[in-house]
This record gives C-alpha cells, structure tokens and sequence, in this order.
C-alpha cells in the first residue's frame, strides 16, 4: 500500500486532472462504499468520474504510478460487495459515461458505453423492434452486468451476459486500451479474452466500451402465474417443462412464504401456496401451443387457478412484483439482516437442491422464502436472520454455506448470477481446483500490483 503523502499526491493529480468530478466528499465515499449486500461500510479515498476512455486510462495510469487500488462502480446493485473498497483506493463511478454510441439494426447489435442502464438501453431501441433481454430484476448498468456475468428470469431462453457481449473496450492496470472481439456473429482467431472480462467482476481492467447482441421484439406475448399444493410438484413442473423442450421465456418459482410476501406487498391475492411464474415468447400460434403444453404439464402436477396476463401493462406488474421479492421479503421480516444466496445445479438435480434447501431453513427456525429462475436450475433463498441475534446470525451463515456445499455436491456452482465478490471466495477451491490457480495466474499477468478491485473474487483462501 502507498505510504499516505504518495496516495495524498496521486489525489491531489486526479483533482487536477477531473476538478469536480474527483470527490473526496464524505457523503459521497460512503454512498460508494456500500452495498446491497450484508457487509460492512468499505468506502474509497475518493470516487471518480470519467467522461470517456481517454480519462479512465489516465485514471489507471495515476493509480497504478502510486499504488492506489481501482474500484468500479456501476449502480452499486451487486450483492456480493463487488464495488466496495476494503483497501480504499478510487473508486470509478461509470453514470457519466452513459451513452448509446451507435445501434445497428441489421446487424442486430448495439455499441455503448459501461453507464447505459438495461432500462435505457431497451428505451433506446423501442423504435428498432430490437430489445436487449437480460434482466436481473435491478436497473443495472451494462457494464457491471458484464463484469458480473449476470443473468435473470430471461436467461433460460436468451443466455446470459456471456451470451450477449461480443465485444469489449479494456482498460487494463497499466492504463493500455485493448479491444477484444468484433461485431460480427462469431470468431475462431485466438483466446476467447471478451469471455474473460465477462465475469472477471472488475480484477483484471476497467471495461470503458461494450458491443451487445440484439434480439427481435416476440410477435406476441403472454405471461401467467398458478398455484401448486406443494414445493414439489412445482419444481417437478419445471423440470418436466424443460426436458419436455417448451421453449419458455421466464418460468419463475416462488415458495409460500414468498408468495405471502407478495400479498402484503402489493395486494396479489394469491393462493396461499407456491406459485410459477411464467412467460412465453413467439408468434401467436407459437405462443398459444406453447401455453397449452405448459398448462397440461402444471395440471399434472397439480398446477391449478392460472392466471393469464396477455396485456403489456399486466405482465409489467406480474415481473415487478417478482424483481421486487427482496424488498416485499424485508417488508415482512422488519428488523432483519438479510443474507442472499445463490446457487445453481443440473435441472436434473434441481428438486432435490431446492427439497434439501426447504427442509434445512423450516428446521432453522429463521424465514428464508425461496424464489429462483428455476428453468436454468438457478434458485436463491433470502436468509432473515434479526440483525440483534448473534445466535440466529450464525445459523443464517451455516445454512447459506450448506447451500453453497449442497450446489457443489449436485454437480452445480456456488453462484448462478450474482458472482463471487467477497462473500464467496472460500469456495472457490472446491469449485475450481487447480483451475483457481490458473485464475490467479492469469490476475497476477495482468494485474501484477493486485490494484484492481483487491479483495474480490481471487483474494483468500
């Protein structure tokens, strides 16, 4: 670490270089320094603006001269206490950097800068009949998303970000611009370094440019959401679903305490029971053979009262009552400190993973309502424990690290979206084995000085 008068210079540099947009401010560092994660307050010593490329190299530059860590900032949604600053060092808050530089319609993709929000971007496009699909649910920016690899309740149809970033613009630790891959469709020249960047959450350079794949706005669409009378014939609906190949856009699982969640929050009227939550995408034929497959399928495992949700402003509602879960759980959890989780396995596994999961927190005695994007076998349990109970807090961290095992066990990952950051570094060796190493490697080539983003995802033991 820089001795204070080096890390005192490198600052007063970057005022000189940005004057306002370099703000030491404490309101603003702490603004940065948390999460919506369960971590503590790690501010940085200062946040900076860039406005393009050129500002955030000679950002890097500055730092990387003095030895000050780099931290990048998107809309501060992520829960695993990526964009925090354990270190301190500066924090790079991409919002001012926020433009749809070019739309190719006929091509299919869109060229931005890493501060478009998927909201913006999918207003940008409304006259191109194109749309981005890959929603987690917050208002993310596209360059955080990529750097988290994030995924949502589309990816069962239309991928993950790994899926839909063609190319990048870099900034790497020593302030060089490398572009990694093109728009066209595909490529056999050399390592695949635009997969690197998505999902390396910051650790090896600054994404400043980002070209996304596109896709046609569906002819029609419809959505509907039924009940089950158990958490097992929902999930077996979902698996049989999937192998039976019906090409869902969403299918959603919410468990009975999610549900009732949902009915104090926004007055759903939901049956007091588990629910899917479903979408189908296509032509109107398409859709209407898709639904009717599905319908039969739910009813057999004993799916009943759907409800159908063909108007755009009724499916609106049905995703925003499901993206804002984790506020309608809070709401009925008052006091509590909530911990997320994460954890995907083969759909082949996916009803023994959520059973287990189920059994083991109605055991516990702290709520945890279970809700997933089950049709990638991806599912998250919100752990409450009372932020006052160190007892209840403990049982919290021992069923979220048995989930974490469980998922390992069953052939699946400790994250299916929200990534590593700092809270799940200690299972990166069970999951990688040697190939954690070869990570390192490739952090240590890159970022020799371990200046960007320290602490997060190849850090610790």
């Amino acid at each position: 670490m820089p001795d204070p008068s080096t890390r005192a210079a490198a600052l007063d540099q970057l005022a000189d270089m940005l004057g306002p947009r370099l703000n030491r401010s404490q309101s603003d560092r702490e603004l940065h320094g948390r999460s919506e994660g369960h971590f503590p307050l790690m501010p940085p010593d200062a946040v900076a603006y860039p406005e393009n490329t050129a500002e955030v190299a000679e950002i890097v530059q500055i730092c990387a001269r003095a030895g000050l860590p780099l931290i990048g900032w998107g809309t501060g949604t992520s829960l695993e206490g990526h964009a925090l600053a354990p270190q301190g060092g500066v924090t790079v808050d991409f919002t001012r950097m926020d433009k749809v530089l070019q739309v190719m319609p006929e091509d299919m993709i869109a060229v931005i800068q890493p501060g478009v929000t998927r909201e913006a971007l999918n207003t940008e496009l409304r006259a191109t009949g194109l749309f981005f699909p890959v929603d987690p649910g917050a208002n993310a920016s596209l360059g955080g998303m990529a750097s988290t690899r994030a995924s949502g309740t589309t990816a069962v149809r239309y991928g993950t970000m790994r899926a839909n970033v063609l190319a990048l613009e870099v900034v790497l630790a020593d302030g060089r611009i490398i572009r990694t891959g093109t728009s066209a469709p595909k490529s056999s020249t050399g390592y695949d370094l635009t997969g690197l960047f998505v999902g390396s959450e910051g650790t090896l350079g600054l994404i400043t440019e980002l070209t996304l794949k596109l896709h046609g706005q569906p002819e029609a669409v419809s959505a509907a959401v039924c009940a089950f009378d158990d958490m097992a014939g929902a999930v077996d609906a979902v698996i049989a679903t999937i192998q039976s190949g019906i090409p869902m856009a969403r299918i959603e699982f919410v468990d009975q305490a999610s549900a009732a969640a949902f009915n104090a929050q926004s007055q759903a009227g939901w049956d007091d029971a588990p629910h899917l939550m479903v979408e189908f995408h296509g032509s109107e034929a398409g859709v209407a053979e898709q639904a009717a497959r599905f319908g039969e399928i739910a009813t057999d495992f004993g799916g009943s009262g759907f409800r159908w949700a063909s108007k755009p402003e009724e499916r609106t509602a049905l995703w925003a009552m499901r993206h804002n879960a984790y506020r309608a759980m809070l709401a009925a959890n008052p006091g509590a400190a909530p911990i997320t989780t994460d954890i995907c396995v083969p759909i082949s596994r996916l009803a023994e993973a959520v059973e287990e999961t189920a059994r083991e927190i109605a055991d516990s005695g702290i709520p945890g309502p279970i809700v997933g994007h089950v049709g990638d076998g991806n599912f998250h349990a919100l752990l409450l424990p009372q932020a006052d109970d160190a007892a209840q807090w403990e049982v919290a961290q021992k069923l979220a690290a048995n989930m974490a095992e469980r998922a390992l066990r069953l052939g699946g990952t400790v994250s299916g979206e929200h990534g590593i950051g700092m809270g799940k570094m200690k299972y990166m060796q069970a999951e990688h084995g040697e190939a954690w190493q070869v990570m390192r490697a490739i952090k240590s080539a890159l970022d020799p000085e371990g200046l960007m983003n320290p602490g997060k995802l190849l850090s610790g033991n």
